[in-house]
């Protein structure tokens, strides 16, 4: 199933002159008139569509603009290969990566929506070099357009990996301290991720025989910006709601005072990290290890006095909040 890549959405560039969207106006994503009745078919019939598209492997991804902050939908053929689950950036055969492909490169953090299952958050990891050959070699095997689309041009299609993005976790959420408790271990799951993938890389470049690589990987980059890219989030919306909070609860409005201000040098920190990812050819490991390191100084720092001073006072609020 390679057809439904062709057709590019009303992405961010198209709307680059217009204001972002802010983080707590979440309209619904767009779709392009061309895409609207087959993502309307698909949410309809649990994922089977009629008409050119009928009987093939399609899913529906969700990325942000990368600079509009728009959610844009499109249809796409997978592959699943060993219970994981691939994308190519065929765009019909056009000599241009694909919107959604330029977006995630950006907004790791996407949203699929599988046949017969329940929409997931994923985090969009590009393969490179021999790794993303092979899969792209099983991928045309199995669906031989994409390697008609691959002759038309002479960039090399990108194949992206779906990976699945753990959530909060399943324990019962009965007030607001559970939820900032639920967050928290996840952003903190997740910053592991993030180390766990920078130390085996550097492990293995100390202990290659031949001269080590430049830059970091792929999947160093995107795991650290979805990380990132959860973070911001996070603190945009605590900012938002920390106001009303110390309205209610005069005692908090000295921590939340506090945290407001840490939450600008976290996201100092965070911008500075996000820099050093700009091209993970040239990224200096090392510099990446340290200041991971200090954001994650920060950040824990920042979590242990948030729970500290706001717990006990969220315990007593259920949720969802009446």
């Amino acid at each position: 199933m390679t057809q439904n890549d062709n057709q590019q959405t009303t992405e961010d560039h198209t709307e680059a002159g217009q204001p972002p969207v802010g983080p707590h106006e979440r309209p619904e994503p767009g779709v392009s008139p061309w895409n609207a009745p087959v993502v309307a078919e698909f949410r309809a019939n649990g994922g089977h569509v009629s008409g050119p598209f009928a009987g093939g492997d399609l899913l529906l991804l969700t990325t942000t603009g990368a600079r509009s902050g728009r959610e844009h939908t499109n249809p796409l053929g997978f592959a699943r290969i060993d219970d994981r689950v691939y994308v190519v950036g065929s765009a019909g055969g056009s000599p241009k990566d694909p919107d959604w492909y330029r977006n995630l490169l950006s907004r790791p953090m996407v949203t699929v929506e599988l046949p017969g299952e329940d929409s997931r958050e994923c985090v969009a990891v590009p393969l490179a070099g021999g790794e993303r050959d092979l899969v792209f070699e099983e991928i045309v095997r199995r669906h031989p357009g994409y390697g008609d689309y691959q002759d038309q041009v002479e960039r090399r299609l990108p194949v992206v990996e779906l990976q699945p993005s753990p959530g909060f976790g399943s324990g019962e959420v009965r007030n607001l301290a559970d939820k900032l408790f639920q967050i928290h271990a996840w952003l903190r799951g997740q910053l592991a991720n993030v180390r766990g993938d920078a130390e085996r890389y550097l492990a293995e470049r100390d202990a290659a025989t031949t001269a080590p690589p430049v830059g970091l990987n792929l999947q160093i980059r995107q795991h650290c910006l979805a990380f990132c890219e959860s973070l911001h989030f996070h603190h945009t919306s605590e900012d938002a709601m920390f106001p009303r909070l110390a309205e209610g609860f005069p005692h908090l409005r000295e921590p939340v005072e506090r945290l407001v201000e840490e939450h600008r040098v976290v996201d100092r920190v965070r911008g500075e990290l996000e820099g050093l990812l700009a091209d993970v050819r040239t990224a200096d490991p090392v510099r990446f290890m340290a200041e991971l390191d200090r954001l994650t100084e920060e950040l824990e720092a920042h979590l242990d006095f948030e729970e500290k001073a706001l717990i006990p006072t969220l315990s007593a609020i259920p949720f969802p909040p009446e």
